[in-house]
């Protein structure tokens, strides 16, 4: 009998029939012999809901305040998907995130798992139940309840699969699997068999919306392999894997595009020592994360920074650099947020020389103009301006030959 972790998103359970779908899924899972533990999302768009009425009630809701809210949402459907498994003969039990010893730091909004007590799982399983947890939540070592962040209950149904050892982690969506771009914005993409951890790291990092980066981070680590497949058939996905197992005569697996970026800049900034460290110790105090970095020449002493985060951290970062910027004695401040974050990635560049040049002659060829460029052993990332970026990534699909055949 072996331990199966599967995760159904929000689509998978945004109404009562869906929920029941699911359970009947489950259901099936638990008899073919299984011990089962299903982590779910909160019910269709019920999270964005949740926000909006925050919002209304106040313009700056504390970020406690703001996860005690959100975290109701999974509650709801844990509740409901053990009803049905419950109405179909079997017995389960829901938890909340806490309840099944998953502790995290005391990050509100993003918070990240630390361990999870699985004494409490493995209790339920020893005595035949199925176990549904609640994703995206859990609570710090003094009992405060946090939330992980958009797409925290990969993370969560991840976490769970290596805490229990479990032989696959399954992770339910709307599509087939994996693609090497986004369906939606290429139709006739290819859909990936295999894909390394460290390829779909860089993809989920880099705006592909499957899996969120922290859930492959954990894969990784902790050698949990994924099975990322569509929850309304019962067609083989895209197996997420450790690079060992992986072949290596792609050069490119994947192009992915992320929308959710703003260009940040410092300009006339005084060049001497400790003024970066000051500028970027301030963004991660404030947990802003930054992406790409790009420092231009001195001339006459001065120089530029720029630098990308995300969309939803522009007002605060604005405001943190501008008085940074009067402190170092800068001349200015700049963010453009017309722009989009343009990727490669293959664990194939490695031995393959030439690819990033390959990727800027087919952006030429597009009369795309590059705003930053940044590489790394498995992926070359630029930054062009947003109205581009469909034409970016048909473009690059036709150079790397992932279209379907």
């Amino acid at each position: 009998m072996g331990i199966i972790v599967q995760k159904f998103g929000g689509s998978s359970v945004a109404d009562a029939e869906k929920i029941k779908r699911i359970a009947q899924r489950v259901v099936e899972t638990k008899r073919q012999g299984n011990k089962v533990v299903t982590v779910v999302s909160a019910m269709g768009k019920n999270t964005d809901h949740l926000i909006s009425l925050a919002k209304q009630v106040s313009d700056n809701p504390p970020e406690r305040e703001m996860d005690m809210l959100l975290a109701t949402g999974e509650q709801i459907t844990i509740a409901l998907l053990a009803m049905a498994i419950q109405s179909m003969g079997e017995a389960v039990i829901s938890l909340t995130g806490p309840q099944a010893g998953i502790k995290t730091d005391t990050v509100h909004s993003k918070a990240k798992i630390l361990n999870i007590n699985s004494e409490r799982l493995h209790k339920e399983l020893d005595q035949d139940k199925i176990v549904i947890v609640a994703g995206f939540q859990g609570a710090t070592n003094n009992d405060e309840i946090t939330t992980l962040g958009r797409g925290g209950s990969d993370t969560t149904a991840v976490a769970i699969a290596a805490a229990l050892k479990a032989d696959v982690c399954e992770i339910f969506t709307d599509v087939d699997g994996v693609y090497a771009t986004d369906p939606r914005v290429i139709p006739n993409i290819k859909k990936l068999d295999t894909i390394s951890c460290d390829e779909m790291l860089e993809l989920a990092s880099l705006g592909a919306k499957v899996l969120q980066p922290r859930s492959v981070e954990f894969a990784k680590l902790y050698d949990v392999k994924i099975h990322v497949r569509s929850s309304f058939n019962y067609n083989q996905g895209t197996i997420v894997q450790g690079v060992e197992h992986m072949e290596k005569e792609v050069v490119v697996v994947g192009v992915a595009h992320d929308l959710n970026v703003v260009k940040m800049a410092l300009f006339g900034i005084p060049d001497k020592p400790g003024i970066a460290s000051k500028i970027f110790k301030t963004l991660a105090s404030n947990a802003i994360n930054v992406d790409m970095i790009i420092q231009s020449a001195k001339v006459n002493g001065v120089n530029d920074i720029a630098f990308t985060i995300g969309k939803e951290d522009m007002e605060k970062a604005k405001s943190l650099l501008e008085e940074v910027s009067n402190e170092i004695g800068a001349k200015g401040v700049g963010c453009m947020d017309n722009v989009a974050k343009i990727s490669i990635v293959g664990a194939g560049m490695i031995s393959n020389p030439g690819v990033a040049a390959d990727m800027f002659e087919a952006l030429a060829e597009a009369n795309i103009n590059l705003e930053m460029i940044s590489t790394s052993e498995i992926k070359v990332s630029v930054i062009i301006n947003a109205n581009d970026y469909t034409k970016a990534v048909k473009k690059l699909v036709e150079k790397f030959n992932l279209l379907e055949q």
